[in-house]
């Protein structure tokens, strides 16, 4: 019973989390950022360290570095319960490229096998006519 709670009071002595933690494993160059989503135009003030060039004046009336995301917990349909299809990129348009694509080269292919089998058959055919002795008249 006593290694049952010396296990105990290792696991739960919040005075060793650090001895087992590593060093110098999170970056230590947090700043305040905004994020903006670009959907809906919601914008929120936290702490980052994402790189950006561009800058926005916020509410406070101090600038700070803008992050523009695509969707957040804002416009995203599992948070919003809102069924939509958010296609900021062109996705849909771009899938449909490529079937189009695919079945154009699928009907090429397919023309290009037709000609190529008229062409054997016209070449079997033609030797088939040159080995064929003719009828005299």
């Amino acid at each position: 019973m006593s290694a049952h709670n010396n296990i105990d009071s290792l696991l739960t002595d919040v005075y060793t989390w650090p001895l087992i933690m590593k060093k110098k494993l999170h970056p230590d160059n947090y700043r305040p950022v905004v994020f903006q989503d670009l959907n809906n135009g919601f914008k929120l003030l936290t702490r980052s360290t994402a790189a950006t060039e561009e800058v926005i004046k916020w509410e406070d009336g101090k600038e700070y570095p803008i992050v523009k995301v695509h969707i957040t917990s804002t416009s995203h349909p599992f948070f919003t319960g809102e069924e939509r299809v958010v296609d900021v990129e062109g996705r849909v348009d771009k899938f449909k490229a490529r079937a189009a694509a695919g079945e154009a080269a699928r009907e090429a292919r397919g023309k290009a096998a037709q000609k190529q089998a008229k062409r054997q058959a016209a070449k079997t055919e033609k030797a088939q006519a040159k080995t064929v002795p003719q009828p005299s008249r």
